[in-house]
């Protein structure tokens, strides 16, 4: 009997140390984050194959380099080439406020050295005739030159294809109110509404609002001025009328009075006011030829501060 409970007793004991050794091995293996467990008779050799396994992981990820600035800051979208600009195209040329208008609707330079012998370009009563239209910015294309469109909603409605032709090929579109009437006798709700029509199919068609507002017949009158200003447009009239609102198909030499018109009212800063009709679409190669010889230039609307000073 004791031989058995001495047996016994050594079968206990190496129970007990089985287990022990087996609970060992397991903390071993989850202290050091081993996701798959080793084969038999590796498992001495496991713990230290996997920490050197796992050290080389972290190191490797240590060792990674950090986002650079520029991916950091870059918009979310600029992966897909649709928000950041490339480094192969030109930046959009931001057009430089290089003048301003005076009381008598005069541009002036803004700094000295700024070129003072220039003109401003304007055309009123549009959009008519495609015909017409193209013409003109064939001329105006053929000079380098820009002007300004003060249209009229009531024509805009009635030929919206028109408005996206001038804006299309480049010109400058300017508000001169719904209807064509004046303006200085009228109260503040039906002056805003004559104003803000406009800047709104204007808008909806080529989207953007009018920066310039010329009151039909030149008068506006305080309340005209202040729609203008609550719209962010520069209120304007004109410095030198081309006149050729007077003339009538049945005249002749047309052209030449047009061109003298001008030219015996010419100044630097000169507000030229035209209309789209067709003596004036065929006088204004011939005008702007004659005002380049008198050494003048003709300024971008959009280079022109929207206040007056």
């Amino acid at each position: 009997m004791k031989k058995v409970g001495k047996a016994i007793s050594v079968l206990l004991l190496a129970t007990l140390l089985l287990s022990a050794c087996s609970s060992g091995n397991n903390n071993g293996e989850l202290t050091q984050g081993s996701a798959t467990q080793a084969p038999a008779g590796t498992q001495t050799a496991a713990p230290a194959a996997t920490a050197q396994a796992t050290a080389g992981s972290t190191a490797a990820q240590d060792m990674s380099p950090a986002p650079s600035p520029a991916a950091t800051v870059a918009p979310a979208d600029s992966a897909a080439g649709t928000a950041a600009p490339s480094d192969s195209g030109p930046a959009p040329t931001e057009i430089p406020q290089l003048y301003h208008m005076n009381k008598n609707y005069d541009i002036v330079p803004n700094e000295e050295g700024t070129d003072k012998k220039v003109v401003l370009l304007s055309f009123d009563d549009g959009p008519k005739d495609a015909e017409m239209i193209n013409a003109l910015m064939d001329t105006l294309d053929k000079h380098q030159a820009k002007a300004i469109f003060f249209v009229n909603g009531y024509r805009v409605k009635e030929h919206p294809e028109l408005l996206e032709l001038l804006h299309d090929r480049g010109g400058i579109i300017g508000n001169h109110s719904w209807d064509h009437i004046v303006l200085k006798d009228k109260g503040y709700a039906e002056v805003k509404k004559q104003i803000e029509d406009v800047q709104s199919i204007v808008k909806e068609i080529t989207g953007e609002a009018p920066d310039f507002f010329r009151p039909p017949h030149g008068a506006g009158g305080d309340v005209g001025k202040q729609v203008a200003a609550e719209n962010g447009m520069l209120y304007m009239t004109w410095s030198v009328g081309s006149l050729d609102w007077e003339m009538k198909e049945k005249d002749t030499g047309k052209t030449e009075t047009l061109v003298k018109n001008v030219t015996d009212q010419l100044h630097s800063g000169s507000n030229i006011l035209m209309h789209e009709l067709p003596w004036t679409v065929e006088a204004l190669d011939t005008l702007l030829t004659t005002l380049e010889g008198k050494g003048y230039s003709f300024v971008d609307p959009r280079s022109i501060e929207l206040k007056m000073r």
